[in-house]
């Protein structure tokens, strides 16, 4: 690149640019002035030409360059090629040398994803179980509760059956003591 920049910065400038006249020029001007602008026309030529020479050099250079990049790529490709089918041949060493070991890791997932669904089941049933038993003891106390209620209203209503017979006795003795006034 650095000499293309410079390539570039003499030739154009030159064909560009009218020379400088220098103090050999002048000294030579007095005489001809058709030499000066000969020379020119020569100094033109033999930039032109350097500067043809230069570019068919950096044509040359970035068709190399495009040639190494090719060469590069299609070799970057035959890696990968060759990397896909190292790695299709490992699996297919690993599946030989034990055929039941692919078998036996998807038994482990298959079980891993068993046990990963039942620790929240488990969570679940110990929960139940508790309400189930804090449920079967708050119907158990409500049970004897109320055989309890059911033995103090037997024995309420015996009490009260007696107090009827008392009362009826009473009522048969008022009865018999209106009877015999």
């Amino acid at each position: 690149m650095t000499q293309t920049n410079a390539g570039a910065a003499t030739g154009p400038a030159a064909t560009t640019e009218p020379p400088q006249p220098q103090s050999n020029e002048m000294v030579l001007h007095t005489g001809s002035l058709s030499f000066s602008s000969h020379m020119s026309k020569e100094d033109e030529e033999m930039t032109r030409s350097a500067l043809s020479a230069f570019r068919a050099k950096e044509d040359e250079i970035d068709k190399r360059r495009m040639e190494v990049r090719q060469r590069i790529q299609a070799q970057l490709g035959r890696v990968e090629e060759e990397t896909r089918r190292l790695s299709t041949i490992r699996e297919e060493l690993e599946s030989m040398a034990d055929p039941m070991r692919k078998e036996v890791s998807m038994v482990r997932k298959k079980i891993d994803s068993v046990n990963k669904e039942l620790k929240p089941l488990g969570s679940t049933v110990q929960k139940k179980e508790r309400e189930y038993k804090e449920a079967l003891d708050t119907f158990n106390e409500k049970n004897r509760e109320k055989v309890q209620l059911i033995t103090k209203l037997m024995e309420m209503e015996q009490l009260v059956g007696e107090s009827e017979k008392l009362r009826m006795k009473k009522l048969e003795e008022l009865s018999k003591s209106i009877e015999t006034v």
